[in-house]
């Protein structure tokens, strides 16, 4: 949809791409996502002075508490923008019904 809407791309081709990309290799994607986001978080934990397991044993309730809502906050984000917002944005531009 990006590239249609930066007129880049027809509408067929955007939509074969995203099937081929999408519907194939989805789990690439997804696993790239968890990969980039556990890199996010150890980053965050490096920062913020928890860089050996005993200092993450000591503040063992605040590490697994962010983990968690990290992880529902991102997974409710990721469906909310794939079945909402882009569904949305496809009946608005005309893309399906």
């Amino acid at each position: 949809m990006i590239l249609v809407l930066l007129g880049f791309s027809t509408v067929s081709f955007a939509g074969s791409l995203a099937d081929t990309l999408y519907g194939d290799y989805k789990w690439i994607f997804r696993g790239i996502g968890l990969l980039l986001l556990c890199i996010s978080l150890m980053v965050h934990f490096r920062s913020r002075g928890v860089c050996t397991l005993d200092q993450a044993k000591r503040r063992r309730n605040e590490s697994i508490n962010t983990v968690l809502l990290t992880l529902v906050t991102a997974t409710a984000g990721y469906a909310f923008f794939l079945y909402v917002v882009v569904h949305y944005i496809g009946v608005w531009i005309k893309i399906w019904q």
